[in-house]
């Protein structure tokens, strides 16, 4: 059992029982999923870049990622329909928490100049998308190893109905809003 996980059951899911007045357990939000997408548009011209991305991502999520190809073909990025241009990871359970813990305790405080995460990135739905300029905030990631700085984007599934909820949800679980 995670450390997260054992904080939502027992701190956050009575407080946002307590705050947006639910009748059952089950309607409090939670996190459902996490998809950690890493997009590689330089595999078009060298396939060992997607490799190379594919192994920082197992390493940072403990987790195989599969491999994204294009949907379409686009002539001025040389890219043909089928090719593989990125590789992303689903995170559910434990693993989950895992990562979500990691990702708030570790590795946002290692960002130059943070002053914490968007309030305004969630869809309307009470999902939350965070984009992160370089991998090397992960502590797995050894500086040495990298052979160029790549982004990737996290997008945090909940059950929440709004907005509101959601935010309240990543607030109780430690997310570091700005303030």
């Amino acid at each position: 059992m995670s450390r997260l996980s054992e904080k939502y059951k027992n701190e956050v899911r009575p407080s946002l029982m307590e705050k947006f007045e639910y009748a059952s357990v089950m309607e409090a939000p939670k996190v459902e999923k996490i998809v950690v997408n890493m997009g590689v548009g330089d595999a078009v011209a060298n396939t060992k870049n997607l490799d190379k991305a594919v192994e920082e991502l197992t390493l940072i999520t403990g987790q195989k990622p599969i491999i994204t190809r294009a949907k379409k073909s686009i002539a001025t990025f040389r890219l043909r329909e089928g090719m593989p241009i990125g590789t992303k990871v689903t995170l559910r359970g434990q693993r989950m928490y895992e990562f979500l813990d990691k990702l708030v305790t570790v590795s946002l405080p290692r960002v130059r100049d943070f002053r914490g995460v968007s309030k305004n990135a969630f869809d309307g739905r009470g999902n939350y998308t965070l984009g992160i300029k370089e991998q090397l905030i992960f502590p797995e990631i050894d500086f040495d190893d990298v052979n160029k700085v790549r982004g990737m984007d996290i997008v945090i599934v909940t059950s929440a109905n709004t907005d509101e909820e959601g935010r309240e949800l990543l607030k109780q679980m430690g997310m570091p809003f700005k303030k």
